[in-house]
């Protein structure tokens, strides 16, 4: 685990709103926990507005939630804003980070207007794309109107990538900042590359592992990670394609494809030993804001076939330290996917792992804090006109 030291300036009290946090396995939650933990070792007091449901030992609030349908795992927190509004007056912050933009994000942003705290909003869930994928595709603009008003309340809004903050701009979002993100790489390494793990796939000396890890999920393409999987399985028999990640499609998923290896949730140690124990990492989602797992598997030795955007286009160089596909391009996608498999990959294997390297948390942590520092050092916002007087 990195270690952040302490911060020059004077210490802050940030809130963090949140509908997601670990032990929930997704990127946002990943995401979350290292910047909190990452200030909290500089000396920040940092607490966590988050659903109750979420079995994690955590300083702040916890709210009711209620789950998507069709994907009971994802959370939404109910709209608290006089809750927020009281305990904010009571302890207030000098910065708040709404991370999430569902009716719990939205009414933290009015509580926080409500009482002049700075609020910033992060964008890390492309829920407009997600309509298409749930057959509700008529509401994709109606969703998109929401997000741009949700963000457009905050004082700014954190974009972990330039192509996401391009396609915002265009859409009327104001105040983008960038927000990169970065990658543990003591925990995802090439030396935890395990030969017992590999031979308990099925997979023989000589042997290529295919590797996916995310939720398994409409939204992810999966339909593509499996014809992937079969056309390497075509040119090479001893072939075995590995899922890591749970979703609504894992039932579904395990009876169709029993030659393929299903692992579930898997955090820490276990699922850094299954990233460095395979050597291709096929990812070809096309709703990814960033996409957290492309540095993961980089700084575990993979060679990353995927589009060219969000992650990928940051970090590699086609061909170099992995495989870029143009975005949403089937046919290309699986050219380059046979082209890595049938590779000399030892060379790429060590550029990637080196790109990974240069995004350590650190890194990102200290930026946010700058960020955040500036936001709770401006001028103090205007409050609404419908503040509250409360506990007078």
């Amino acid at each position: 685990m990195e270690k952040f030291p302490k911060p020059i300036g004077p210490s802050m009290k940030i809130t963090f709103v949140t509908d997601t946090y670990t032990p929930q396995a997704n990127g946002v939650a990943t995401t979350l926990e290292r910047l909190v933990n990452g200030l909290r070792e500089r000396g920040h007091l940092v607490d966590v507005v988050r659903p109750a449901v979420l079995a994690c030992d955590e300083e702040g609030l916890e709210v009711p939630s209620f789950g998507l349908p069709g994907y009971r795992e994802v959370r939404f927190g109910f709209p608290m804003r006089m809750v927020l509004q009281a305990r904010w007056f009571r302890n207030r912050p000098d910065v708040i980070y709404v991370a999430t933009e569902t009716p719990l994000g939205a009414s933290a942003i009015s509580a926080a207007r409500a009482l002049g705290i700075p609020a910033a909003s992060g964008f890390h869930t492309n829920f407009q794309q997600y309509m298409a994928h749930y057959r509700m595709p008529l509401l994709e603009k109606a969703t998109m109107s929401y997000l741009r008003h949700v963000h457009n309340r905050s004082v700014c809004t954190f974009v972990p990538s330039h192509d996401v903050i391009d396609q915002l701009d265009a859409k009327g979002f104001e105040n983008l900042q960038l927000l990169p993100k970065g990658v543990d790489t003591r925990l995802f390494s090439p030396k935890k590359r395990s030969l017992g793990l590999r031979q308990s796939w099925g997979v023989r000396t000589g042997g290529i592992v295919g590797l996916y890890v995310g939720r398994l999920a409409a939204e992810k393409n999966l339909p593509l990670v499996i014809e992937t999987f079969r056309e390497i399985q075509k040119r090479i028999p001893d072939f075995k394609g590995v899922f890591v990640g749970d979703g609504p499609k894992l039932e579904e998923l395990r009876r169709e494809y029993p030659d393929f290896v299903f692992a579930g949730v898997l955090r820490g140690e276990a699922l850094a030993e299954h990233y460095a124990s395979a050597d291709l990492f096929v990812f070809p989602s096309i709703t990814e804001t960033f996409g957290n797992v492309t540095l993961e598997a980089m700084a575990s030795g993979l060679a990353v076939i995927a589009y060219n955007y969000a992650a990928a286009r940051q970090h590699i160089v086609n061909g170099v330290n992995g495989f870029l596909a143009p975005f949403d391009d089937k046919e290309a996608y699986l050219s380059q996917a046979i082209k890595a498999a049938s590779s000399d990959l030892e060379p790429l294997r060590e550029k990637a792992r080196a790109s990974a390297r240069k995004v350590r948390w650190k890194k990102v942590v200290k930026r946010f804090e700058t960020q955040l520092q500036g936001l709770a050092d401006h001028e103090p916002v205007e409050r609404e006109k419908e503040v509250l007087a409360i506990n007078q």
